[in-house]
């Protein structure tokens, strides 16, 4: 294989990415630590690369203007999109800085050539790589539905969640990410979000088995703990039991069902945005059901990882699409 140096170093990214994106899926965390290294060397084969065009050295790029261009589009547009993305809430943290990364490692197309082809297949005119992983990360999210479609008609789950969501047992929610897909009345795309969930239990000293034991106690506010435990931030980590006041349930309603207010007023920061009223609804679920749908929500960075090794092989598949139909010109 015949490749600059820094393209050669640019690999290093696949493996760390592909541990992100395992590590995203099972805990919903990625050390910050992860993406300080690959800034640095990102800045770093930039800076080369910049060398190697303006000195002639470079291989496969030896117009000045066309890279300071193709960079100034990678830097400019990519990252305020991945922190726009962050701040609004479509990307979570680890999502925005792993493109923010992909954005300063692959400003312009590497280019590696083996005996007879060449990789990436297909470059599109622009040639702003970083855009191109995606544009492919985001076909590759599109699969995931038709694969959980696929997957929940083969196991005989037909329902209007199919296509974003999976039925599960009611005792495995505490132990998975997501959001619920249901309320008291009915489907919903805005369900209790179960990292909340896990806050709200372990603010309590309860585990789900306990709430569903004894639900007309637990859903008076007068049950709640003395001192709570600290809530922590909802991943799967056990939290130290806390002593609950049980009070004798009344059969009538309170005036803060579940303590869900005031549990959230007792945060100091946010439960995912969570509401009183989406807590309070997402556990009476909880307490009448034995199965539940819930939307897996795969971070984005697991699309992000497949867009990656697509580009690095096949290249701009969404070029390849358009002039497949006839439109646009590889």
């Amino acid at each position: 294989m015949n490749a600059t140096l820094p393209d050669l170093l640019r690999l290093l990214v696949v493996p760390v990415l592909g541990w992100a994106a395992w590590r995203d899926v099972r805990t919903r965390r990625v050390p910050n630590r992860t993406w300080l290294p690959l800034l640095a060397l990102g800045a770093l084969l930039l800076a080369w690369d910049g060398w190697l065009v303006w000195t002639g050295g470079g291989l496969f790029v030896s117009d000045p203007g066309l890279f300071a261009i193709r960079v100034a589009f990678s830097l400019g547009l990519l990252v305020p999109f991945a922190y726009a993305f962050w701040w609004f809430g479509g990307f979570g943290g680890a999502d925005a800085k792993a493109l923010i990364v992909l954005a300063v490692l692959f400003p312009t197309y590497p280019m590696y050539l083996f005996d007879g082809f060449v990789l990436p297949a297909i470059q599109p005119p622009l040639g702003v790589f970083s855009l191109t992983i995606l544009s492919n990360a985001v076909l590759v999210g599109l699969a995931y539905p038709l694969v959980l479609a696929g997957r929940n008609a083969l196991s005989g789950h037909v329902a209007k969640a199919m296509v974003i969501g999976r039925p599960i047992s009611v005792e495995r929610a505490s132990a998975e990410y997501g959001r619920l897909l249901e309320t008291p009345g009915g489907f919903t795309r805005r369900g209790l979000d179960l990292d909340a969930l896990r806050m709200y239990l372990q603010w309590r000293g309860l585990s789900l088995a306990d709430l569903r034991e004894n639900p007309e106690t637990y859903r008076d506010p007068a049950s709640l703990p003395d001192d709570p435990n600290d809530p922590g931030d909802g991943s799967m980590s056990p939290g130290d039991a806390g002593t609950i006041m049980p009070a004798l349930p009344d059969g009538g309603e309170y005036d803060d069902p579940w303590g869900a207010q005031a549990f959230l007023d007792d945060l100091d920061h946010g439960a995912y945005g969570t509401t009183a009223t989406e807590l309070r609804e997402g556990l009476d679920v909880l307490r009448e059901n034995e199965t539940v749908w819930i939307t897996p929500g795969i971070p984005f960075l697991v699309p992000m990882f497949g867009g990656l090794l697509v580009s690095l092989t096949a290249g701009d598949v969404l070029v390849w699409l358009l002039a497949a139909v006839g439109i646009g010109v590889v």
